[in-house]
């Protein structure tokens, strides 16, 4: 057996997983480059692998959240957000999910199974302000032309749609 069989054969039982959390703004700015690392850290000493990760990032929630600590309930408004994707054996995912339910940095966290490769999305940006059809041009090429939009018309057909 080649040095190569032994690798697939240790991966063998390994699955990818991520790991998306949100920190408490309370850290300091300057904390969170050793928060980010612990939980590095926490995944290599489990036997995982770090394939991809986004430094956290102070970001507005869309509502309040709430967090115990020492016997104080503590509402956030804003987080640091971040994210890891990593390879670990399925079995040291429940004691890796037990440790940052202790960490009382972390808000939040989710951790579900993914796929190595990369699945970010690319934003585009859409323009809403009008409508373009494409329409016959010169020698038979389509040029966007923006058009009208009558709302009675659209209105209309669509009762005569529902009526049917």
């Amino acid at each position: 057996m080649s040095d190569k069989d032994l690798d697939l054969e240790d991966n063998a039982d390994s699955r990818i997983y991520e790991v998306g959390y949100l920190l408490v703004p309370t850290i300091e700015e300057g904390g969170i480059p050793a928060v980010y690392g612990n939980l590095k850290e926490l995944v290599l000493s489990l036997s995982g692998q770090v394939i991809s990760d986004e430094i956290p990032r102070m970001r507005e929630l869309a509502y309040t959240l709430g967090k115990d600590v020492q016997n104080v309930r503590n509402k956030f408004d804003t987080a640091y957000f971040g994210w890891t994707k990593f390879e670990m054996e399925p079995e040291k995912v429940l004691e890796l999910k037990k440790k940052l339910d202790l960490d009382s940095n972390f808000l939040r966290f989710l951790i579900i199974k993914t796929i190595k490769e990369n699945t970010v999305a690319a934003r585009r940006f859409i323009r809403r302000d009008t409508i373009h059809r494409k329409t016959p041009g010169v020698g038979g090429t389509d040029i966007g032309v923006p058009v009208e939009i009558n709302k009675e018309e659209i209105d209309k057909e669509i009762e005569a749609m529902v009526a049917i």
